[in-house]
């Protein structure tokens, strides 16, 4: 229980200033390098989500009436990768499935059950950093040239410093404890800034971090506009924000007066390209997963259109009628399987792009709101101008508006015409369009046949890319994103040429050029003076 004068507390530039000056302190101490202490904190927080997955369950209901069975799926449990539903289960949640009188989802996990069990998202990552760390950390071996002979080379991955991360409230847990990992494993000391929009997940971190976590090299600030303010008046070694471009640029010109580096995972409009000939079915299932099982489209890489061609159209829109009604019944305002707007705010923004004089009567199936329970029901658009409002900015909610041309290739140009995208889909069997789409579209990632499954692909980068972003992480790419790369060259004193002491003559230069060139037949006709 925090004391009267704990609460009291102001967190203003002058707190944040004692704050790193503390990390600098421990960081220089040498103690956040060691195997050992990275290894005993990523085994802390895997401690932690063990023993504490109905209070984050529960900060996550209470910030945005998270369904259970999303809770533990995106944010923190091990699964097994359900592949016509880009879902993931175990044993355990088909239990809870049962348990929560749920026999569709458990049909629907069955269905796809693969047997391939891998560890997802903040488990996942933590029980690869533990496996992997001593290979992360060993110098990586690096070739020489003729140039510096006898040497060897290698490169060394040191941690940073003190670093900031700073999460968003769409996945307050995931999005607060990827990164931290990836700070840790690389042996840095750190500041977590969760959401202030998610004050139940922001609360429940700021209690067990401390608990489980070496205290003295990571800490948890909470608050809102001023806290941040604070932080970001102080120099760190790096910067990883996860929101909106708004906030990426105050971050960005923050971190440019220490000329401290950032990761900036934004968004954008993540584009769906549905070709013909494909089997519909799945495709709509993939992408109601990948928008509405997405925390109701309040996830970066939700899908934010569909580009179809005019003759795919109505039966594109007739399959995800039928598919969302069977997924979440025929009033899904009721449904216990769609989060909650996050907030008033951006209930009122959503309700402005819906109620657009362009917009309003394009709906094609759903609209229905209730502003009481910050509730919007999926709802779906059919030829929507691409100048109107909802096709300007990032949706980020359960509107989907659908596109339609003439060509699928006309789709290119489309989603050229705005900012690069988080990621971009592609539903077709043809594989001059996959060619295509890959060579034309530049996004921060891209999946064919499915939606957002690349998130959960350690082995491959995620991170934008122009306004969607800088930088990216998961897995060895979070370790590489908290690391510097030191290059560091070995020589003996054996071998000692005197060609690069002066005095500097003309066979000196002509050897010199030869040895750069680090071509032998050049050098050899240096020597025997034919050059």
């Amino acid at each position: 229980m925090a004391t009267k004068e704990e609460e009291n507390t102001v967190f203003d530039v002058k707190a944040a200033n004692v704050l790193t000056k503390e990390l600098r302190d421990v960081f220089a101490s040498g103690k956040t390098r060691s195997y050992e202490w990275r290894i005993s904190q990523l085994k802390s927080i895997v401690k932690m989500c063990d023993e504490h997955e109905e209070d984050i369950v529960d900060a996550l209901r209470l910030d945005l009436s998270k369904p259970q069975l999303e809770s533990i799926v995106y944010e923190h449990s091990v699964m097994m990768w359900v592949p016509h539903y880009s879902l993931a289960f175990n044993l355990m949640d088909i239990l809870r499935l049962f348990s929560m009188r749920k026999p569709c989802l458990v049909r629907f996990c069955l269905a796809g059950y693969s047997g391939n069990e891998i560890l997802t998202m903040v488990k996942n990552s933590c029980t690869l950093a533990i496996k992997e760390l001593k290979r992360w950390m060993m110098p990586e071996k690096a070739k020489t040239s003729l140039t510096t002979f006898p040497s060897s080379a290698e490169i060394l991955s040191e941690p940073l410093g003190a670093v900031l991360i700073i999460s968003a409230w769409n996945y307050p847990f995931l999005l607060s404890m990827d990164p931290l990992i990836g700070a840790i494993a690389a042996g840095n000391a750190m500041v977590l800034k969760p959401s202030e929009l998610a004050p139940a997940s922001s609360s429940v971190l700021a209690k067990l971090l401390p608990e489980y976590l070496d205290c003295s090299s990571i800490k948890v600030v909470e608050g809102a506009v001023s806290e941040t303010s604070a932080l970001l008046e102080q120099k760190w070694d790096k910067i990883f924000y996860t929101g909106n471009g708004r906030v990426g640029r105050i971050v960005m010109a923050a971190a440019a007066k220490h000329l401290t580096p950032v990761v900036l995972e934004l968004g954008g409009k993540s584009p769906v390209v549905v070709d013909s000939g494909i089997d519909i079915q799945i495709a709509t299932r993939r992408i109601i997963v990948g928008k509405w099982g997405c925390n109701n489209g309040q996830a970066c890489i939700s899908p934010d259109y569909i580009i179809t061609t005019k003759d795919c159209a109505e039966k594109l829109v007739d399959s995800l009628k039928k598919e969302l009604e069977a997924f979440y019944g025929k009033n899904p305002l009721e449904s216990k399987d769609l989060s909650r707007i996050v907030n008033s705010n951006h209930f009122a923004r959503l309700t402005k792009l819906l109620d657009e004089d362009k917009v309003s009567g394009k709906i094609v199936y759903g609209g229905e709101r209730d502003e009481a329970n910050l509730r919007i029901a999926p709802t779906i658009l059919l030829g929507v101008p691409q100048n109107s409002l909802i096709m300007k900015e990032e949706i980020f909610g359960p509107l989907l508006p659908i596109l339609t041309v003439s060509k699928i290739e006309d789709s290119f140009d489309i989603i050229k015409s705005g900012t690069k995208p988080l990621a971009a889909y592609l539903f077709t069997n043809n594989k001059k369009l996959k060619e295509q789409f890959l060579m034309s579209v530049s996004a921060g990632g891209v999946v064919i046949n499915d939606t957002t499954l690349h998130l959960a692909v350690h082995s491959v980068p995620f991170g934008g890319v122009g306004e969607s972003g800088m930088g990216s992480y998961h897995g060895k790419f979070s370790f590489d994103a908290f690391s510097h790369k030191k290059a560091v060259v070995y020589r003996s004193f054996v071998g000692d040429a005197s060609l690069r002491y002066p005095p500097y003559t003309l066979g000196k230069l002509r050897m010199m050029k030869a040895l750069i060139t680090g071509n032998l037949w050049t050098i050899l006709r240096t020597l025997l003076g034919m050059s």
